[in-house]
């Protein structure tokens, strides 16, 4: 079992920035992929960005690519997500989720293990 807990949300004026972080207990996450999704209260919940549990490699959705930023700290079981220069159409509700030896960064069905979520609103 691993235990997710997202924290760093809250609000923000257009063009500002967050770092959400997710940490992990339970098991260490070197063996599992990790993503982090969004969703709009109505809307389906939607890819953000992803790193593969090698760290060999990460994935954005085209939204967000160049503005936001996925990475790992091992030594503390946490990954982050770095948000610049946000727009109103980012608020949401930020989830992270683990995939064992996951390879399928942006297919929901892949994750094993989501936390709860995070708000974040943007404000124009």
């Amino acid at each position: 079992q691993v235990q997710l807990v997202e924290s760093g949300g809250g609000l923000v004026q257009a063009g500002g920035s967050l770092r959400l972080s997710c940490a992990a207990s339970g098991r260490t996450l070197s063996s599992y992929s990790m993503g982090w999704f969004r969703q709009v209260r109505g809307k389906e919940r939607e890819f953000v960005a992803g790193i593969r549990w090698s760290g060999s490699s990460t994935d954005y959705a085209d939204s967000v690519r160049g503005r936001f930023t996925i990475s790992e700290d091992n030594p503390k079981n946490t990954v982050y997500l770095q948000m610049n220069n946000l727009k109103p159409e980012d608020t949401a509700v930020y989830f992270c989720a683990a995939s064992f030896l996951g390879t399928r960064l942006t297919t929901i069905t892949a994750y094993d293990y989501w936390g709860q979520g995070t708000q974040v609103t943007v404000s124009s």
